[in-house]
Order: structure tokens, then C-alpha cells, then sequence
């Protein structure tokens, strides 16, 4: 690779990656324990759950917006982006007076993804690297934060919820979306989601069969005022 391609291609990275708000905070500040998911989590198998065009022949990513209520103007964070199948979408329905936030766990991931946004002139997408226990949100920032097929992977989902909680404006929505089948194999039942969302103090305010999306839509909005690390409990469904 020639320096100048090498110079550009750290730039574009640098431009997607970093242009615009919202900014990932600090999020240093030591908190728990957190108690331990009692069921199997998922292993990250791959960033891609289908093809793109297999989704769009189905309107997956149009259904489930238009479920979530995603409007223009709205501030949106695509948690798990993969190789931004939503994150695509959601900038084209959100608009230039909106913004996306796309986060992922893997570098390498995140990289090819702010690349592609760089490649397509999304303005109004910034990318991220999240944790696996935190998804380093800004706070009071978004309308609706979407987990698309990845809640089973999450490791800590106790922890990861709390830390999230802050990051959602007063009428802001978790939009989950998964397939209904154990954790170990690459779903969550509804019900253990609606149990672990509860023990954070999230409400579910809507569930969707979502065919096309290959299981459920659920929506959450926080209730009442964040618990205390230690006095939250592990779901169990026996």
C-alpha cells in the first residue's frame, strides 16, 4: 500500500469514526458487582445475520422502524451495528437533521463499517467502539437505542443495561429485536427479556411478531429510578 493511500485511508477512518456528536463519554467510574446472567450467553459467530438483500426483499429494517416509531429528526444509536445493515437505513430515515450512532464490540468490525459510511457520505453517522459490558453512550442523547439479533451475545446484560439506562432522552425506547429460542441457541424468549429489562428498571411497553425480522420486537422504557448494582437479581426461567 502506498503511503498516500495508507494517509487516506486513516483519514476516512478518522472522519467516521470521529466527526460529530454525539461523543462517547467517560465511563471509568468503577460501579458493582453486577450479578451474572444465570443462562448460557451466545458466542459472536458472525456481524452479519443475512444478506442485505434477502432483509430488504422482506422490508426487515422498514417494518421494524416503523414499529420502533423512528422518525426524522430523531437521534438513534444501532447497538451490535455489524456491517451496519441498519445503520444504513436508519441515517436515510432519520435524515440530516437527525443522527446515528453506530457501536460495535469488534475493531475490526467497526473499521469496515467506518468505511463504508465514509464511502456512502452518511453526514449523519458517527462510529464507535463499544465494550462488551458497556456501551459507552452519551447521556440523555437518544430517542430510541436499537439491538438488532445481538442481546443474546451480551456477556454482562445486567451491567450493560445499567450502564445504558442514562443514555436515553425522557421518552426514549430500547427497540430489541430477536428470535424466540434459548440464549444458547442465538435467541432470547420474550419473557426471560422482559424479566432481565425489569431488574434494571425497564418497562416493556410493546412486543411485536416480527416474521421478517425472523422473531420479536420488543420496546422498553426505563421506570422509576436506576437500582443500585447490589440489589439487583438474575433471572431465571426454569
Amino acid at each position: 500500500m502506498s503511503k498516500a493511500r495508507a494517509a487516506l485511508l486513516a483519514f476516512m477512518l478518522l472522519a467516521a469514526c470521529d466527526g460529530g456528536q454525539p461523543r462517547v463519554p467517560d465511563t471509568t467510574q468503577q460501579v458493582g458487582p453486577f450479578p451474572a446472567a444465570d443462562r448460557p450467553v451466545a458466542a459472536i459467530i458472525s456481524s452479519r445475520w443475512s444478506t442485505e438483500e434477502a432483509r430488504d426483499r422482506v422490508n426487515e429494517a422498514g417494518e421494524v422502524m416503523n414499529k420502533a416509531g423512528i422518525k426524522p429528526g430523531m437521534t438513534v444509536a444501532d447497538i451490535g451495528a455489524g456491517e451496519g445493515y441498519y445503520t444504513i437505513r436508519l441515517a436515510s430515515r432519520v435524515g440530516k437533521n437527525g443522527r446515528v450512532l453506530a457501536e460495535d464490540i469488534v475493531a475490526d468490525v467497526r473499521d469496515t463499517l467506518a468505511l463504508r459510511v465514509t464511502r456512502e457520505r452518511l453526514e449523519n453517522v458517527s462510529v464507535r467502539l463499544g465494550a462488551p459490558a458497556d456501551p459507552r453512550l452519551p447521556a440523555n442523547s437518544f430517542d430510541r437505542v436499537l439491538m438488532i439479533h445481538m442481546y443474546h451475545e451480551i456477556d454482562q446484560p445486567y451491567e450493560f443495561l445499567w450502564r445504558m439506562r442514562p443514555s436515553l432522552k425522557p421518552d426514549g425506547l430500547v427497540i430489541v429485536v430477536d428470535a424466540n429460542r434459548p440464549t444458547r441457541n442465538h435467541g432470547t424468549p420474550p419473557a426471560l427479556l422482559r424479566c432481565e429489562f425489569a431488574a434494571v428498571g425497564y418497562a416493556e411497553v410493546a412486543r411485536y411478531d416480527m416474521p421478517s425480522a425472523g422473531g420479536y420486537l420488543a420496546a422498553f422504557r426505563p421506570t422509576g429510578a436506576r437500582p443500585e448494582p447490589g440489589t439487583i437479581k438474575a433471572c431465571r426461567l426454569n
